[in-house]
């Protein structure tokens, strides 16, 4: 019933998201882009990550069969569209196979499955869906995002940025001078982080093809339901980032016309009253909060109990995520907070509502929402205050987020089921 009720919340939600993309934005929604994917050359990550999240359920023979008759359809594509001559989107250029395979085992399972095994298959076929679904309905957010949103608050969250010592400018430099190599690793990194969420979720779900079930809790509940708050509050909170709104845009060339000032990542912007700017039609207002620093929190949360090489690889990954983010003028300090903020709270509610909800859960989560809330409130109408008292706000920022995480440990610590000591019986004296 639970798997049921989340199908159609999620099919109800897709069809607004489309509904609100054709009305608001003019373009086709996640489940048009989608539908093309059947034929039309897609990007391959996604739909491949997808067919491997639903493979948990397979056996391995039918994980060889499935990813070779995947390989096998993509090759007919890529063949096809060669003779014909058709043009493709650069990093388009296969991925339908997997798609396809996803669709079979969707239609086996309702034709050839019954009981239980239906219900698994059909379990995994919508987990590769939600992930390649949840990739289209984020493209598309953020399209309605620059259409929705035409001016942006990057001066308030610039000018508060101040009580941090303006982290993107000084990260941004750093990384500037570490060359090539640096900004090809962070890039990799900041690119790929979905790479690094399919890998330890098919660690957490290694179990699941002899147990035939599910955990009750793992890394892609998180990364989804992340995905899918994030965007509203961009719509609350439009902010660009300082590479577009205070530097020459992400490419180097465009933008810099919409910018407020060329400085970035030289010139710290100076201190004065922030006010809404526009901007122009094309650039996400994805910066409040940060969901790549969330998702590398869920990251790094879920590879805790994982083996030794995930737990360093999880460490890695939020790490480099923080200076991909700051480095290349993505993000400002700020927003990395509240994004630690943002995850660390929907981490708690998700693992409340997994074992119940009690005294303990309900407390974590409304604080972690009210400090969350406060960070808000506090970029928007005290950016000059913190920025004037750097010494006061710093340190608070720093111990607001200090504080949700701490809550977040030693409360889940408390979760955590406790080994029962097994009491050996003494030994009887014998009979001589």
């Amino acid at each position: 019933m639970l798997w049921a009720a989340a199908g159609v919340v999620a099919l109800g939600f897709l069809v607004t998201v489309e509904i609100v993309a054709r009305r608001y934005a003019g373009a086709p929604g996640p489940i048009t882009n989608q539908a093309k994917e059947v034929v039309f050359a897609p990007k391959p990550g996604p739909l491949y990550a997808g067919l491997a999240l639903m493979m948990v359920v397979l056996t391995w023979r039918q994980r060889f069969v499935a990813a070779g008759v995947a390989i096998g359809i993509d090759v007919v594509f890529v063949l096809v569209r060669w003779a014909v001559g058709a043009e493709v989107t650069d990093g388009h250029y296969f991925g339908n196979g997997a798609l396809w395979v996803i669709l079979g085992y969707a239609v086996i399972a309702v034709t050839r499955r019954t009981g239980r095994e239906r219900v698994l298959l059909l379990k995994g076929v919508g987990l590769g869906l939600l992930l390649v679904a949840g990739r289209k309905t984020g493209d598309t957010w953020l399209l309605i995002t620059s259409k929705t949103r035409p001016t942006v608050l990057d001066p308030y969250v610039a000018t508060a940025d101040h009580a941090l010592g303006n982290p993107s400018w000084v990260v941004g430099r750093i990384v500037k001078a570490t060359g090539p190599i640096g900004i090809h690793v962070l890039d990799l990194v900041y690119a790929q982080l979905a790479v690094a969420a399919v890998v330890v979720a098919l660690y957490q779900l290694r179990h699941v093809r002899v147990e035939r079930r599910f955990p009750s809790h793992y890394l892609v509940r998180t990364f989804l339901v992340i995905g899918l708050l994030g965007p509203g509050i961009y719509m609350l909170f439009p902010v660009v980032g300082p590479v577009f709104a205070y530097g020459p845009g992400a490419s180097g060339t465009g933008g810099v016309h919409w910018a407020v000032a060329n400085l970035w990542p030289n010139t710290p912007p100076p201190i004065s009253t922030p006010h809404p700017v526009p901007y122009d039609e094309i650039t996400p207002r994805n910066c409040m909060p940060s969901l790549h620093t969330a998702w590398a929190t869920a990251i790094f949360i879920h590879s805790r109990k994982g083996l030794r090489i995930l737990r360093y690889a999880g460490t890695f990954w939020l790490i480099a995520t923080l200076v991909a983010t700051l480095g290349f003028g993505y993000h400002y300090g700020v927003d990395l907070v509240a994004g630690v903020v943002f995850a660390v709270t929907i981490e708690a509610a998700l693992r409340s509502i997994d074992r119940g909800w009690d005294r303990s859960g309900i407390q974590l989560v409304a604080y972690g929402a009210a400090v969350f809330a406060a960070l808000l409130v506090s970029y928007r109408y005290l950016p000059m205050e913190m920025a004037e008292y750097p010494w006061v706000f710093g340190p608070l920022l720093v111990l607001a987020v200090s504080s949700v995480v701490h809550g977040y440990v030693r409360t889940t610590r408390l979760w955590e089921p406790k080994a029962v000591s097994v009491r050996q019986p003494e030994p009887q004296p014998e009979l001589a």
